[in-house]
């Protein structure tokens, strides 16, 4: 598909007061707006620290939870933190129990198999749960649509307190505590925490109830940093301080499991690319390839050896991933094109071989490829379940909102959504998804690259470079800045890495550019020598290179008007 380069507009009196208040530069200021900063939050962007973060007990039930937390602690109640499989859910249940723990609980953890038990709670766990004597279940990443699982809760006498992050329904479980910023009768400011997020509240507000140093609750921002960022919330407000400064307490963690992983992670630098491309997938792997126990015990781990061999064993989980996912891909990329379904308004696709644990991964590969929602579905113990993404522009979640009557249940986020449906139910459920998508076409009907700002060789100087690090981490709401240079000649053209990669040497004037088009060597043959071309990337430096020089990473290129 042809891609449309949407460069943006700004007001230049605002552009101009931006600069002058906050003593930046012209560029600066038009990525402040371009990120949608409003004018008297630009400092905490900027600037913001741990002072910053929001009072937690603004969250709506924050002190039913933390009451109920300090009666079962006194009582010597046993306490079960119940979360989910996915990197959000392993890390609140670390730092929910290692806190717990640390106050003197009796905690343990309970984390569903993601092919036998599926997402959220289900009854089956909280009678197994029950027989080991707990009498409080904490949720963390879960909980918010387990209307009736909360009710054969009470039925057995277990209290149950949800904390969780997604979307809510009108109506919501009957729990002794619901704590979820997104609640409609939450007035908390900040709706987009993740999952993690939000335990980590639940710990700031503990702590400050039993008068406890911050740092006691602060030291675990490296593993809610690595939730936070893997769950592709927007990094932007509280979710901005929280990956920064975890990202820093990274760089000399003491926790022993997070180090075994770190040195299996090939990285430059401890960012958030590095989190979201290197420790994400492993510590995904084991919950999408079975059980994630293992994740949570590599993070809860204090001996070095035995930390090393669970990353190790983590690794080779991934790469197991890996290749099924091709699999998939396969299957499913010959399914769309024998099918014709790209003409299609979204895409639906049923196998009841795939595993389930990576078919949302291979959605997200679908929806960069044909840029529709994308919905894949398989068999599991003679119930569909299925995983979906979509594109930006297109709600999954109302989507599915609209397909309720086809499905048993469904749950998830506006871009990704996980359901579960009867066999004969899905021809059904593919009409009626379809129905729903073509009344959102209108938003995704092109692939769009969102274009900061128009530069010029003047631009390209140490300053860029700082203006640009300034605003890391980058993530959801605040990714690397793309910037368009215009009119530039062709001097060299090659490819490298097996034809993979496209790299260019482009001249402005009498100055020389270098550019590197990953995975873009396909392309080679679009332009020749002398040829004028148009680009849009992100600047970097080049530290291959002695000294080392800015070179542009391109994201696609036009011939010049």
């Amino acid at each position: 598909m042809q891609k449309t380069w949407n460069l943006k507009k700004y007001d230049a009196e605002y552009v101009k007061k931006i600069k002058e208040c906050y003593n930046v530069t012209d560029i600066m200021a038009k990525l402040l707006i371009s990120r949608n900063i409003d004018f008297d939050e630009i400092d905490e962007f900027l600037n913001g620290n741990l002072d910053n973060l929001k009072d937690p007990y603004k969250i709506k039930d924050m002190d039913k939870l933390v009451d109920r937390v300090d009666l079962a602690i006194k009582n010597k109640e046993k306490i079960c933190i119940y979360g989910d499989y996915d990197v959000d859910g392993i890390t609140s249940i670390t730092i929910m129990y290692q806190f717990l723990t640390k106050l003197g609980a009796d905690v343990m953890y309970y984390l569903p198999d993601r092919l036998i038990e599926g997402y959220g709670i289900n009854n089956n766990a909280l009678d197994e749960i029950k027989k080991q004597n707990v009498s409080l279940l904490i949720t963390v990443d879960c909980g918010i649509t387990a209307i009736d699982e909360v009710e054969h809760a009470k039925s057995i006498d277990l209290d149950i307190c949800i904390t969780d992050h997604h979307e809510c329904a009108e109506n919501l479980p009957d729990a002794l505590a619901i704590v979820n910023p997104k609640r409609k009768d939450d007035e908390y400011e900040f709706k987009m925490l993740a999952g993690v997020g939000v335990a980590f509240k639940c710990l700031t507000a503990i702590a400050q109830r039993y008068n406890m140093d911050k740092n006691e609750y602060l030291k675990y921002l490296d593993i809610v940093a690595i939730g936070t960022i893997s769950d592709i919330v927007p990094l932007v407000g509280e979710n901005r301080i929280i990956s920064k400064y975890g990202l820093k307490l990274m760089e000399k963690t003491e926790n022993v499991g997070l180090k075994a992983l770190l040195k299996l992670v090939n990285y430059k630098e401890i960012d958030s690319m590095m989190v979201s491309f290197g420790m994400a997938p492993r510590i995904n792997a084991c919950g999408r390839m079975g059980n994630a126990s293992a994740a949570v015990k590599l993070l809860l781990e204090k001996d070095e050896q035995i930390a090393e061999k669970i990353a190790y064993e983590l690794d080779k989980l991934n790469q197991e991933r890996k290749d099924v996912e091709t699999i998939i891909y396969k299957d499913a990329t010959e399914m769309i094109v024998a099918n014709n379904l790209d003409r299609k308004n979204s895409i639906v696709l049923y196998k009841d071989s795939w595993h389930n644990g990576v078919i949302g991964i291979v959605a997200s590969r679908l929806v960069n490829m044909y840029y529709k929602p994308v919905i894949l579905l398989t068999k599991e113990h003679r119930l569909i379940r299925g995983s979906g993404r979509c594109p930006a522009g297109f709600s999954i979640y109302d989507a599915l909102t609209e397909c309720k009557e086809d499905v048993i249940q469904f749950g998830g986020h506006e871009l990704a959504a996980g359901l579960s449906l009867q066999e004969d139910m899905i021809n059904k459920f593919i009409d009626s998804f379809e129905n729903a998508s073509s009344k959102q076409k209108d938003g995704i009907c092109e692939q769009i690259i969102e274009v900061d700002a128009q530069i010029e060789r003047k631009d390209l100087t140490s300053q860029i470079i700082k203006d640009i690090r300034a605003l890391k981490p980058y993530g959801q709401s605040n990714q690397k800045p793309v910037f368009l240079y215009k009119g530039l000649k062709v001097s060299a053209i090659r490819t490298i890495k097996d034809d993979k990669h496209l790299k260019l040497v482009l001249k402005d004037e009498k100055s020389l550019i270098d550019v590197v088009g990953f995975s873009m060597g396909q392309r080679r043959d679009e332009i020749r020598i002398g040829d004028k071309i148009d680009i849009v990337g992100n600047i970097e430096v080049n530290s291959y290179n002695t000294p080392k020089t800015i070179q542009i990473v391109m994201q696609d290129f036009k011939k010049s008007v």
